[in-house]
C-alpha cells in the first residue's frame, strides 16, 4: 500500500504483491509480529583530490585550490559580485517546468494506493490477488523499458524535446485508464504511463545538472524529489475521497492527464541543454543559453570547457552501448547501478509495507491518511535536502542518510526481539518509520539520481543514467516480490537486520567510491576521472 512513497528519483515504486500483502498484514498482526517500519538509506562521496605540484589548465578550479571548499566557494561568491553568477533564478522556471515530470511521477505511483479495490471490483477482478498485483507491476515493466529507450532518445533529440514527446505516453496512458472498461485496457493504460515515467526517470536529473549553474545544481536538482513527494502527497489527498465514491478513481487518473498537457506547452519555452547543443555543433544557441541563465561571464570559458571535454571524448550524437564496457565509462556505470542496488536492498518497499499498520497502532485507522503522513514526511526530508545539498555535499548527506536508515532498522528490530510495554513499542515503531523516511529523503533519495549524470561523461550521460535506472526498476521489482515471502520463513527482526546490514554498507561503499561533486563543474568533475585528460596534463 505504501510501497509507492519510497520515491529516487529517483525512488521506490509499486509492487506486484498489493492484494497477498494485506492478507499476510492480517496474518502478522494476529501473531504481534509485524514490524514498526523505519530504515534509512546513507551514500558517501569522497573529493578527488589532485595533486596541487601538476601542471593544470586554468578551468579546472578545484585542482587549484586542494581540498579547501569555503574558499571555492567565497571565490565564486566575488564573481557573482562581479556579474558573473545570476544565481538560482534563472534557471528555476526551467528546472520547475522539466521537475513537473517527477509530479506525474508522484501522482501514479500514489494514485493507486486508495482505489485499487474500487477498481477491482468494477472491472470484474475483485479478489484475484494476481490481477491486482499485475495492475500495480506493469507499470514497473513500462518505466524499465522505458528507462532503457531513453539512452538513444536523448542522444538524438536532446532533454527539451524527449521531454514533450514522452508528455504523449504520460497523456494517452492517464486517459487510457480513466475509460477503462476491462482488465485489459487498464494494464494497458498503467504500461503506458510505465513508459512515460521511466524515460522521465532518467532524463529530467540530466536535463537539470546540465542547465543547472554548478553552485546550486545539487538543489535545483532536489525538485526532482520535491515534485515526486508533491505528487505522491496530491493523489494520496485525492484518494481519501474514494472511500465514500467507488467511482472516484476514474476522476483521479482524469485529472493525471493534465500535467502532461501543462508540461508539453511548457517545455515549448523551456532552454535546449547547453552541453547538448554543443555537441550537435549549435554553438551560438548554446552560448545564448549559457548568457541567460549562468551570465556573460561564463560563457567563454563554459564553451571551452565543452569542446576541451567534446574534444577528447568524441563530440558526435551517435554514442554505443558498448562504450560502457570501457574506462572511465564502465567505472561510473558500475557505481551507477551499484547505488540503485544498496537503495533497494536497504528495505525502503519492505518498511513501507508495514507502516500504515504501524499508524493504525497509535490511532489511525485509514490508510489514506496514514499514507499521507507518510508522504508528508517524505516531503519535509526533501525540503531539507534541498537546503543542505550544496552546503554540506553529496558524499554527506548519503553517508548521514544510509547510518540513520540503519539506525532506524536496528532500533525497529529491537522493539520486535525484546518484549517490552505495548505503548512503548508502538511509540518506538513510529520513530523509526518516521526516521527511517525522513533520512531517506534527505539523501539516499535525492543524492542517488543527482550524482550518477554528475559523474558521467558528457558523451555517455543519457546511457549510464539508462542502464542504472534499468538496474533500479529491476531491484524495485524483485524486493517487492520476494520481500513477503522472506518476512514469512525468517522472521520479521532477520529481515529488518539485513536492511540495517545493508544500509552499512551503503555508507561505506559510497564513502570508498563516490567522488564529491558539490561545489564543480561537470567538465571538471569529467576530467578530474578520465585518464585521458591526466594523461595529456602530465604530458604537458
Amino acid at each position: 500500500m505504501l510501497q509507492a512513497l519510497a520515491i529516487h528519483p529517483l525512488q521506490c515504486f509499486s509492487t506486484p504483491n498489493f492484494d497477498r500483502k494485506h492478507h499476510y498484514f492480517h496474518h502478522l498482526r494476529r501473531n504481534k509480529q509485524y514490524p514498526f517500519s523505519h530504515s534509512t538509506s546513507f551514500s558517501v562521496s569522497r573529493e578527488v583530490k589532485v595533486s596541487a605540484s601538476s601542471k593544470q589548465k586554468p578551468l579546472d578550479v578545484k585542482s587549484e585550490i586542494g581540498d579547501d571548499e569555503d574558499e571555492l566557494l567565497q571565490e565564486k561568491v566575488i564573481v557573482a559580485d562581479d556579474g558573473g553568477d545570476l544565481g538560482w533564478l534563472p534557471a528555476f522556471p526551467h528546472v520547475l517546468t522539466a521537475s513537473m515530470a517527477n509530479f506525474l511521477f508522484g501522482y501514479h505511483i500514489g494514485v493507486m494506493n486508495g482505489p485499487i479495490v474500487s477498481i477491482a471490483k468494477e472491472l470484474g477482478f475483485e479478489g484475484n490477488s494476481f490481477l491486482e498485483g499485475l495492475v500495480v507491476s506493469i507499470f514497473i515493466g513500462g518505466a524499465f523499458i522505458g528507462s532503457v529507450a531513453c539512452g538513444s532518445l536523448v542522444d538524438k533529440l536532446g532533454c527539451r524535446r524527449t521531454i514533450q514527446i514522452d508528455t504523449v505516453p504520460l497523456i494517452l496512458g492517464a486517459i487510457v485508464s480513466a475509460q477503462a472498461q476491462s482488465i485489459e485496457e487498464m494494464l494497458l493504460g498503467r504500461f503506458l504511463v510505465g513508459l512515460g515515467i521511466g524515460v522521465n526517470t532518467v532524463l529530467v536529473p540530466i536535463y537539470i545538472s546540465e542547465i543547472a549553474p554548478t553552485n546550486y545544481r545539487g538543489s535545483l536538482g532536489t525538485l526532482c524529489q520535491i515534485g515526486t513527494c508533491i505528487g505522491i502527497i496530491a493523489s494520496l489527498y485525492l484518494a481519501i475521497s474514494s472511500e465514500n465514491d467507488p467511482h472516484w478513481w476514474r476522476t483521479m487518473l482524469y485529472i493525471a492527464s493534465v500535467p502532461g498537457f501543462i508540461q508539453a506547452l511548457g517545455m515549448q519555452f523551456s532552454v535546449e541543454s547547453p552541453r547538448w547543443l554543443c555537441k550537435a555543433g549549435r554553438l551560438d544557441e548554446a552560448k545564448k543559453v549559457i548568457n541567460n541563465l549562468w551570465g556573460s561571464s561564463e560563457v567563454d570559458k563554459a564553451i571551452k570547457e565543452f569542446e576541451s571535454v567534446l574534444k577528447n571524448d568524441g563530440g558526435d550524437l551517435n554514442s554505443s552501448w558498448l562504450e560502457l564496457l570501457e574506462e572511465p565509462h564502465s567505472r561510473v556505470a558500475t557505481i551507477g547501478g551499484a547505488l540503485f542496488v544498496l537503495q533497494q536492498l536497504a528495505g525502503i518497499n519492505g518498511v513501507l509495507y508495514f507502516s500504515s499498520l504501524t499508524f493504525k497502532d497509535v490511532g489511525i485507522s485509514s490508510s489514506a491518511l496514514a499514507s499521507l503522513y507518510v508522504g508528508l514526511t517524505n516531503f519535509a526530508g526533501a525540503l531539507c535536502a534541498l537546503y543542505l545539498m550544496d552546503k554540506q555535499g553529496r558524499q554527506r548527506l548519503l553517508i548521514g542518510s544510509y547510518a540513520g536508515m540503519a539506525l532506524s532498522m536496528f532500533l525497529i528490530v529491537y522493539a520486535i526481539s525484546f518484549p517490552m510495554d505495548g505503548e512503548i513499542s508502538n511509540n518506538l515503531s513510529i520513530l523509526g518509520t518516521i526516521l527511517y523516511i525522513f533520512t531517506f529523503a534527505v539523501g539516499a533519495g535525492p543524492v542517488t539520481g543527482l550524482i550518477i549524470p554528475e559523474l558521467s561523461s558528457s558523451r555517455t550521460r543519457g546511457k549510464i543514467m539508462a542502464f542504472s535506472f534499468s538496474v533500479h526498476w529491476v531491484f524495485n521489482f524483485l524486493v517487492g516480490l520476494f520481500f513477503l515471502e522472506l518476512v514469512q520463513k525468517f522472521g520479521v527482526a532477520p529481515v529488518y537486520g539485513s536492511f540495517g546490514a545493508v544500509s552499512l554498507l551503503a555508507a561505506a561503499f559510497a564513502y570508498f567510491f563516490i567522488v564529491e561533486t558539490k561545489s564543480r563543474s561537470l567538465e571538471e568533475i569529467e576530467m578530474s576521472l578520465n585518464p585521458k585528460f591526466q594523461g595529456k596534463r602530465n604530458s604537458e
